[in-house]
C-alpha cells in the first residue's frame, strides 16, 4: 500500500455573476471529460449550455476562460431580458460566455442593477426567501402588470419553493447590495 494521498482538488476559478457555483448546484464533483479542453479535473458544470451541438460536460476552467463559448459557439445563461441601457456590452458577455448558469423552470434568465449584472445566489421559496425582505418586495410587484390583487401576489410568494411548481431565482445587487429576485413556473 502506498503511503500517498490523493491530491487535493485543483481550486476552482471565482466568477464574479455566479459567486458560489457549488452551493447553487451548478457546478459539481465529477470524474467527466470535458468537451472542451478533453481534461478530467473533478469538477463540471451541471447547468445547460446553449450551443448548436449536443454537449454533455464542460469544465469551469474552460467556462471561466471563454473557451467554451468561443470554440462551441456556446452560451450559459440568457442576457437579452429587460437589459437596461446601462449595462455595457461586456456585462452581458461575461455573463452569458464566461459565468456558470443555472437551471430554471423555463429559460435561466439574469438580473441586472446599477448597469452592471447581478449576482446569483440560488433558487428560493417562501422559506428561504424570509431572509431577503428586498427580493420579497420585489416578487410581490412582479405581476403588477398583469393586475394581481396584492393578496393575490402575496399568496402566490408564500407558495414559492425550491423543489414547487413556482420557485424562485435570487440575485444581489453587485454595486448596492439591493436584493432581486424573480420567479418561474414549471
Amino acid at each position: 500500500m502506498s503511503d500517498r494521498t490523493a491530491d487535493p482538488p485543483e481550486p476552482l476559478p471565482t466568477f464574479r455573476y455566479h459567486p458560489d457555483p457549488l452551493a447553487t448546484g451548478s457546478i459539481e464533483r465529477s470524474d467527466a471529460t470535458c468537451a472542451a479542453c478533453g481534461r478530467a479535473r473533478g469538477w463540471r458544470y451541471t447547468g445547460l449550455v446553449y450551443c448548436p451541438d449536443e454537449v454533455d460536460h464542460v469544465c469551469p476552467w474552460r467556462i471561466a476562460d471563454g473557451s467554451v463559448a468561443a470554440r462551441l459557439d456556446a452560451n450559459f445563461a440568457d442576457t437579452g431580458v429587460e437589459v437596461p441601457d446601462d449595462v455595457p456590452r461586456a456585462v452581458l458577455d461575461e455573463v452569458s460566455e464566461r459565468t456558470p448558469g443555472y437551471v430554471a423552470w423555463q429559460t435561466n434568465r439574469w438580473m441586472y442593477h446599477c448597469g452592471d449584472g447581478a449576482a446569483f445566489l440560488g433558487l428560493a421559496g417562501w422559506p428561504e426567501l424570509q431572509a431577503h425582505p428586498g427580493a420579497i418586495d420585489v416578487l410581490l410587484h412582479e405581476h403588477d402588470q398583469y393586475g394581481w390583487a396584492p393578496e393575490e401576489s402575496l399568496e402566490f410568494v408564500e407558495g414559492l419553493g425550491i423543489d414547487h411548481d413556482a420557485t424562485a431565482y435570487l440575485f444581489r445587487c453587485q454595486q448596492c447590495g439591493a436584493e432581486l429576485a424573480y420567479s418561474d413556473m414549471s
